[in-house]
């Protein structure tokens, strides 16, 4: 399949990348466009998703302003996850009917992309029976979430590389109450390239799905000038 891939440079505020999604989300819908997929790095943000709310907080929203932190109640399946700087979000969006894919196999294929790219760093991660997501061992490297509509994908993962993890001191990740996250640097004990891992992402995402990127856009003002 043919898609566009928006790579975000530089650390980019949630709810404009969002609208960003919305908007590819609704053209893909309407068949004008080809399948998008989009990286992006966060400043520190909390998203609750459609099963989740704000029990699953640890501290209330006054801390978390304090800290430098937003909360936005969100329309992806899941629950609380956070996203900041140092980490990797990628945000498919993606016509299942099109490519073959129902949403369970649409699920383990972002869970395939994660765990082979992280091979190539020698990190053997892996799928735990019931639950979303890639771990390393008892904890866990990268958080999925998504929303489908019309059969075209939104939202997606996380993928933790040099990310401050004491953020998810603060929350129930994903609504589990003994979760333990980690990272790539916590892992290999240095600071990882952000653009080297999204680069190996886009390879196996080549392989898994099939893509074949034909354009590549680099901002946030590139992707709303790209719409016009």
């Amino acid at each position: 399949m043919k898609a566009i891939l928006i790579d975000i440079l530089g650390v980019s505020e949630f709810e404009e990348v969002w609208r960003l999604q919305a908007l590819f989300h609704g053209l893909r819908v309407d068949g004008k466009i080809d399948d998008v997929l989009i990286f992006a790095e966060h400043s520190h943000v909390y998203t609750i998703g459609k099963a989740g709310d704000e029990g699953d907080l640890k501290v209330n929203k006054s801390f978390l302003s304090q800290v430098g932190a937003k909360i936005f109640k969100i329309d992806r399946g899941g629950k609380i996850t956070y996203h900041g700087p140092g980490q990797i979000v990628c945000y498919p969006i993606f016509k299942l009917d099109e490519i073959g894919l129902d949403i369970h196999s649409y699920l383990r294929s972002l869970e395939e992309v994660i765990i082979w790219a992280l091979k190539d760093y020698g990190i053997e991660a892996h799928r735990r029976d019931g639950l979303t997501g890639v771990w390393v061992g008892e904890q866990k490297i990268a958080s999925i979430g998504i929303k489908v509509s019309h059969w075209v994908t939104m939202h997606g993962f996380a993928l933790n590389v040099n990310t401050d993890l004491r953020y998810f001191d603060f929350i129930f990740p994903c609504g589990l109450k003994d979760v333990e996250m980690t990272s790539m640097k916590k892992i290999l004990g240095f600071d990882v390239c952000l653009e080297e891992v999204k680069k190996k992402l886009i390879a196996v995402f080549e392989d898994v799905f099939g893509i074949e990127f034909w354009d590549e856009v680099n901002s946030l003002k590139e992707g709303l000038n790209f719409l016009k």
